[in-house]
């Protein structure tokens, strides 16, 4: 599936009730007046002055310095072409409607999320969609509680002036959603939203967008993520896919395919024929590549799959048995686990001179390895002290220390991966035959075990660093026959814990970063 480019329309102009504040994180959008507006055409993006005195082209220039008169532009590439937003500046005199999401378990906030506008047909249904998927983005999060539609007292159309809000209040709907789908002259379709603070009146987002009909699904998820980052002020995390390996069959003749998927589900599709065993995909953090295990002839190997051509290539020809590989932050290089002459060692080969450079030197298992971030440190699992437990070292292999453990801290430990932001470590942790998926600091201090079960393993962040997806497998009757193995995910606090439903077994998940 090739990446549809969507064309971004933003500021939508301030309706009464003072002004709002929205931001796409992506787009690093700043402060703009409430009078201006952006014009996107075709493959050019220019602002369009709307202060008194009529209307002219402003220049779209490189720099992020603010103009005399207020206005900021950000600009980036989507899908290949020139993106600009300018996006509102909010009023200081209004309190936050905002969500702390560091609290632990939050009261989910009641949510009005209604059907976009639409005058007929195709806007019609696509805006009833829209606002469907909206919705339950929001609400999987645990974070909101969207209303039923059925008991909203004013129409999508009513909604295209002014909401009534004290409608919305007597709903107990702190935060209300609205928009409108139309079809363009020239087919593509152009969808506007507005977020709106029920309880101070006022409108705290207003974006548009342009995309072809067939790429609404994605601009739902896209207007998920700015209601999500509004009210929590984090990024969100709906505009992402998952891919992970789909089981079937019986437990000693598994057929393995890679499948990838939205995060909620949807546009399901498999990668691989399953003629081949697959294992340990995970996403490059910079392009539409991923890198997994397969086994050919009986041996492993390590590839690279581009999602959007289907192309794919050996990493290399090893000697001995290759494991775990996965992308450094800069998807320049790839580490893994290579085991020659029956000892594992954490290797890195660079992926444009194929250069392949040693790590550790023990002989012990060191396997699973994951860079920090910023890509100067790397977290792996070893057994060098006597059991399965948790090592840093300096990128270079230098400087190696145990962090898992210790005192009341027992167990083995696996799978370790670090958090796009850099402040945790989730990892697999075993103890006394119960499975638990935990995070802890890259110190080892602050562990905190998040779930557990017969058997959860693999964690994988959202790349927003909140929400971790893992896989579940449940015991096995005597006969060997009743086990399942789903896909999970909870948040960082421990709560709302959810299966992600996909069509047969699955396993080893891994979270896409924000869809370019």
């Amino acid at each position: 599936m090739i990446t549809t480019p969507i064309f971004f329309e933003s500021p939508l102009p301030l309706r009464e009730g003072g002004t709002g504040r929205g931001q796409r994180a992506a787009l690093r959008a700043n402060e703009a007046t409430k009078d201006e507006e952006q014009v996107i055409l075709d493959r050019t993006a220019y602002a369009v002055d709307m202060m008194p005195g009529g209307r002219k082209p402003l220049p779209l220039t490189p720099s992020r310095k603010g103009r005399g008169d207020g206005m900021n532009i950000a600009r980036r590439v989507v899908g290949g072409l020139f993106v600009a937003a300018l996006l509102l500046g909010a009023s200081p005199a209004r309190a936050e409607l905002r969500i702390d999401i560091t609290k632990g378990n939050v009261e989910p906030m009641p949510i009005a999320v209604t059907a976009f506008f639409g005058k007929e047909g195709q806007a019609q249904n696509v805006g009833r969609d829209m606002a469907q998927v909206v919705s339950a983005d929001l609400e999987r999060s645990g974070l909101f509680k969207p209303i039923d539609p059925r008991a909203f007292i004013q129409t999508p159309d009513q909604l295209q002036t002014q909401p009534r809000f004290a409608d919305w209040r007597a709903l107990n709907a702190q935060a209300l959603v609205t928009g409108a789908a139309e079809v363009q002259p020239d087919g593509r379709l152009k969808i506007e939203f507005r977020l709106w603070d029920a309880l101070a009146e006022q409108q705290m987002v207003g974006l548009a967008y342009f995309t072809v009909p067939q790429n609404w699904r994605r601009v739902a998820h896209i207007i998920a993520d700015q209601v999500y980052k509004r009210i929590t002020g984090e990024d969100g995390y709906f505009d992402t896919r998952i891919v992970y390996v789909s089981e079937n069959g019986p437990q000693n003749r598994r057929i393995k395919r890679l499948a990838i998927m939205d995060q909620d589900g949807a546009n399901h599709r498999f990668l691989t024929d399953g003629s081949a065993l697959v294992l340990t995909p995970r996403f490059s953090p910079t392009t539409q590549d991923i890198t997994y295990l397969s086994y050919f002839n009986g041996q492993p190997r390590v590839y690279i799959f581009n999602i959007d051509t289907g192309q794919q290539e050996v990493l290399g020809d090893f000697p001995g048995m290759t494991f775990a590989p996965r992308f450094s932050p800069d998807g320049n290089s790839v580490i893994m686990s290579l085991s020659t002459d029956g000892n594992s060692e954490i290797y890195a080969m660079d992926l444009r001179t194929r250069l392949v450079k040693r790590l550790t030197n023990h002989p012990a298992i060191d396997t699973s390895p994951s860079l920090s971030p910023d890509g100067r440190q790397i977290v792996f699992n070893s057994d060098r002290g006597g059991t399965q437990q948790l090592y840093v070292m300096d990128s270079d292999g230098r400087d190696v220390r145990r962090i898992s453990g210790f005192g009341s801290s027992k167990g083995r430990y696996a799978t370790p991966v670090w958090s796009p932001r850099g402040d945790l470590i989730a990892f697999t942790k075993i103890d006394g035959g119960t499975f638990y998926i935990g995070v802890m600091r890259p110190d080892g201090s602050g562990e905190r075990l998040l779930s557990q079960s017969f058997l959860d393993e693999g964690p994988t962040w959202a790349p927003n660093g909140r929400v971790l997806m893992f896989f579940r497998q449940t015991q096995a009757a005597p006969d060997g026959k009743g086990a399942t193995s789903r896909l999970h995910s909870i948040d960082l606090t421990g709560y709302n814990l959810r299966e992600v439903v996909t069509p047969a077994d699955g396993s080893d998940p891994a979270w896409s970063p924000l869809i370019p």
